[in-house]
């Protein structure tokens, strides 16, 4: 029998609409070959040098996470109830947690630009850095 988690696919997600999108691709292609979904999210606390945080000091960042992946497998569980869904929560930055996540994975899939992006952009450097340094295949979706 296939080792389940080789055939995995991996897909970044922040809540933002590109993040949805690249789950709703991520959800068709995985139902097309059989594979299951495993939802990544990062948090980490922001840095700041010479100002104030715009965030309150008692912010549980782990906990928004968590909350926005929930609600995120939700939906994709009832849009794609085929198709075997997971979640990880993964303290630190969005690439470097994004790749650690796809090692094994049939599959990364991210969308071209999350929260942090600049209007205009094609692409975000999350994206960027997993399309570069990622250990599969990794699908963009626009």
């Amino acid at each position: 029998m296939a080792d389940k988690r080789a055939a995995a696919v991996v897909v970044g997600v922040d809540g933002s609409e590109g993040s949805k999108t690249a789950l709703d691709w991520a959800a068709e292609y995985a139902e097309a070959v059989s594979a299951p979904v495993e939802l990544v999210i990062t948090w980490h606390y922001p840095v700041a040098y010479g100002t104030v945080p715009m965030v309150g000091l008692d912010t549980d960042f782990e906990e928004m996470a968590n909350k926005v992946i929930s609600e995120m497998a939700g939906e994709a569980r009832a849009g794609h109830p085929e198709v075997a869904f997971s979640t990880k929560v993964v303290a630190g930055p969005a690439a470097a947690g994004l790749i650690h996540e796809a090692n094994g994975a049939g599959l990364l899939v991210v969308g071209s630009r999350g929260h942090g992006a600049f209007t205009g952009m094609l692409l975000g450097s999350v994206s960027a850095h997993c399309v570069q340094h990622a250990p599969c295949p990794v699908v963009v979706v626009r």
